[in-house]
């Protein structure tokens, strides 16, 4: 239903408040109407961002007809929250970051707040515009020229003597060839001029940390753009210390999210039984979750083993991968009990490598047996990737195609840098999908905190994927010269 048909029946919509919308939880029923103090009312056509039981963000129409982003604050801390938005935009404005007009702010009608701006029709995010890139590789000339203005921007928000304390691409719009930065509530002054090392370098960190860490030798560019608008850019020792603080904090964050309800992911805790599914693929594998024996049994056999089982299946045309954990015996059963299952473990791992820009197979879903603490079998689902796998597609005679070269280095340079082992390097456990190398079958992967450790778990992944070749062929020599020792 398009906005204008929208608007046509909200005149009908229910009447909620701020107490309504918080036990709504992630899905409030639209269209809606809200009164305001004042006794004016608000239509909210759509929604665009829900915070369960904090937060509602929504395009509207108020008593006026005026299109309006609205901005409802519905908890207890709505009144701070939406003071702080609105000083944030104020900042903004007044050190003159586009950003969308502040069009009113003021209470609702039985508690809370809410704050309208322009409504920009037909803008979006430059996360938007990054997601058909990131699988590009690393450098990639127009991704950089996608990026480079936000670091400008960023720059220009730093020499006001402003920070952000939430950059990510989704908090940038892209509207009318113009850039804006949005969420004021994560804005704060800090007095006139450029702003201080230690902040503008978590600013910067925070920024360069949403980038995989494949980019880490290709951002020279990005940093030029933001030391264009930023007359004291953060020095490179105060940098490289922001890095490694905002990326550990962010791959903490990131991890512990894949394993509990949010905003990113679905989960469902039983006594028996546990569940975790990308939010936005809940409902498109609500039938494979609720019975996934049912469609390995009736999908394509990829490998049957004593401890897994795997099959290609389809949900409404689309291929997927699912992977079934057995247990071997009653002794290899209780075994496991107590442990993570590997499953679990692979599912983590998935998500540590796409956060990292390693390219995998994206994990959708999991599933693992219950009782109360103790685990049994698992299934994990994953994308089907239709890639050829090193042993059938390169020549032991002689090098990898330029390509496939690159990606080689660029995978392992990075598992390397991030003392990732695999732990079954064959290379059959790694696709070419004729555009990136594939690293798949995670059970055995870690990310080791020792470098001592590292170091011997990566010279067994080295001599394993070096014995699929003759060593005296000029494939295994040019792998032996160019991955890291």
């Amino acid at each position: 239903m398009n906005p204008s048909t929208i608007a046509a029946t909200a005149h009908d919509a229910p009447l909620l408040d701020a107490a309504a919308l918080a036990h709504a939880g992630r899905t409030p029923a639209t269209p809606f109407r809200i009164r305001l103090a004042d006794g004016s009312e608000l239509r909210v056509l759509r929604l665009l961002r829900v915070l369960p039981g904090r937060r509602v963000v929504g395009e509207a129409l108020t008593a006026a007809g005026e299109h309006r982003l609205a901005k409802l604050f519905i908890d207890h801390r709505a009144a701070r929250n939406w003071q702080r938005e609105r000083d944030g935009i104020a900042a903004l404005a007044a050190a003159g970051i586009p950003t969308p007009a502040l069009a009113a702010a003021t209470a609702l009608e039985h508690g809370g707040q809410v704050l309208l701006t322009e409504f920009l029709s037909g803008a979006d995010t430059v996360l938007d515009h990054w997601r058909p890139l990131a699988a590009r590789p690393p450098g990639d000339a127009e991704a950089v020229a996608l990026l480079r203005p936000l670091f400008a921007l960023l720059g220009r928000l730093h020499a006001a003597g402003l920070s952000h304390d939430d950059l990510h691409f989704g908090n940038f719009l892209c509207h009318a060839d113009r850039l804006l930065l949005i969420d004021g509530d994560a804005v704060s002054a800090h007095g006139h001029g450029p702003l201080a090392e230690p902040r503008a370098a978590r600013d910067l960190a925070m920024l360069l940390a949403q980038l995989p860490r494949t980019w880490d030798d290709h951002v020279a560019p990005l940093l030029a753009a933001y030391a264009e608008t930023q007359p004291q850019p953060p020095g490179p020792s105060a940098l490289a210390e922001a890095l490694e603080r905002e990326r550990a904090w962010r791959l903490r964050d990131y991890l512990s999210k894949c394993g509990r309800d949010c905003t990113l992911f679905k989960v469902a805790k039983r006594f028996d039984r546990f569940s975790a599914v990308l939010r936005s693929e809940a409902a498109a594998l609500a039938p494979l979750l609720a019975a996934p024996d049912r469609h390995i049994d009736t999908g394509i056999a990829l490998k049957r083993g004593n401890t897994c089982t795997v099959a290609k299946v389809e949900i409404d045309g689309r291929p997927l991968v699912v992977k079934r954990y057995n247990r071997k015996s009653l002794r290899h059963a209780l075994s496991r009990l107590w442990r993570p299952s590997r499953g679990w473990h692979s599912w983590r791992e998935g998500h540590r490598l796409r956060l990292f820009g390693i390219p995998t197979p994206a994990p959708l879903a999991l599933v693992e047996e219950r009782w109360g603490p103790l685990r049994g079998r698992a299934w994990l689902v994953n994308e089907f990737c239709a890639g050829t796998d090193l042993l059938a597609l390169l020549d032991p005679a002689s090098e990898p195609p330029p390509p496939i070269a690159a990606s080689l280095r660029t995978v392992f340079d990075t598992l390397h840098r991030e003392r990732i082992s695999h732990g079954d390097l064959k290379a059959t456990n790694l696709l070419w999908d004729g555009a990136s190398l594939q690293v798949i079958d995670l059970d055995a992967m870690q990310q080791h905190r020792s470098a001592a450790s590292h170091a011997r778990a990566w010279q067994r992944d080295r001599r394993r994927l070096l014995r699929n070749w003759p060593a005296d062929s000029a494939l295994y020599r040019w792998l032996d010269a160019e991955l890291p020792h």
